[in-house]
């Protein structure tokens, strides 16, 4: 049986790779700070002979007695709201965190692939964005500690596939909602949908013309497990290409939902991107996938979890 180890296995998208792995007959370690995650997402796992969970801070020196095949680095916050919060810690699990995964990685002769992010695009001035644009970045602005911890995240492993021929993955994730998101993410997605649930104002920044993607995260997830079996070492990205006005998002969450909420417009925060949409040719071609969750479906199953945790 082979052993993976993911960081970041309690947070949202952490914790559903920890259940395709488990599903696929891997023994997973989970090792997590609980800084954004929460044991609640793998409590289910808990009883499992071939799951075990670490409480720890992939900063500091990491060793583990069990030999890994696969290191899956997903440890990082990843809502404004989180990397706002904690903007130091967001730069150290990009940076030393990946340091010391990749050493593990490297020292067990695993497998490696990186959690990154559509936000090393930044506000892109190319639409969509393909793995050969390198971004509109502000490093100084208040994305730049996620953006660039992530970009150079990147730099690093890239760095240590070429210098040691380590086998490295690169995941460029764009946005991805599902269940286990938590109610005071942050994000959009579950933003909007407590705000309906709750029959409050839905809140848009600007004027709602801006565009997003977004990804159901079973689809991410098993893009994510064809990454890692995969020869490629380049970025991929992986997102769904299907794009929306985030006004056209408020409305189907309200239609959804069947809630009367008002939706009410705001002023829009700095450096919030104005479009964002992959273009993942690229894992078509190599991976063999793409999204099979539609928008609509996906809003209606999120939405009903959300709903179960309000009762």
């Amino acid at each position: 049986m082979e052993r993976v180890l993911v960081t970041g296995g309690a947070g949202f998208l952490g914790s559903h790779l920890c259940d395709l792995l488990l599903e696929k007959g891997y023994a997973v370690t989970a090792m997590d700070n609980l800084i954004t995650g929460s044991t609640s997402n793998i409590v289910h796992n808990l009883g499992k002979g071939n799951f075990s969970f670490v409480y720890y801070d992939v900063t500091e020196y990491l060793y583990l007695k069990d030999k890994v095949d696969i290191v899956f680095h997903f440890a990082s916050p990843a809502s404004p709201v989180d990397y706002m919060n904690f903007p130091i810690q967001t730069l150290k699990v990009g940076s030393l965190g990946t340091h010391k995964t990749l050493g593990l990685a490297r020292s067990q002769g695993a497998v490696y692939v990186l959690a990154s992010t559509s936000e090393v695009y930044g506000d892109p001035l190319v639409h969509p964005q393909r793995e050969d644009y390198w971004g509109n970045v502000n490093p100084v602005g208040p994305r730049g500690v996620y953006d660039e911890a992530k970009r150079f995240a990147e730099a690093m492993v890239m760095a240590y596939h070429k210098t040691h021929n380590m086998d490295t993955k690169i995941a460029r994730i764009f946005n991805t909602y599902g269940p286990r998101m938590r109610i005071n993410d942050g994000r959009i997605v579950p933003t909007l949908i407590m705000q309906a649930l709750r029959n409050e104002p839905l809140t848009i920044y600007g004027d709602g013309m801006q565009t997003r993607s977004f990804c159901y995260v079973s689809d991410l997830i098993d893009g994510v497990y064809r990454l890692a079996l995969s020869e490629e070492h380049e970025p991929v990205n992986l997102g769904n290409p299907d794009e929306y006005t985030v006004l056209e998002l408020a409305q189907m969450v309200l239609r959804i939902s069947g809630s009367k909420s008002e939706i009410t417009f705001h002023a829009l925060p700095e450096d919030d991107p104005r479009r964002r949409r992959p273009d993942v040719s690229r894992a078509k071609d190599l991976l063999g996938w793409e999204p099979a969750i539609s928008l609509e479906e996906g809003l209606t199953r999120t939405i009903e979890w959300f709903k179960s945790r309000m009762t």
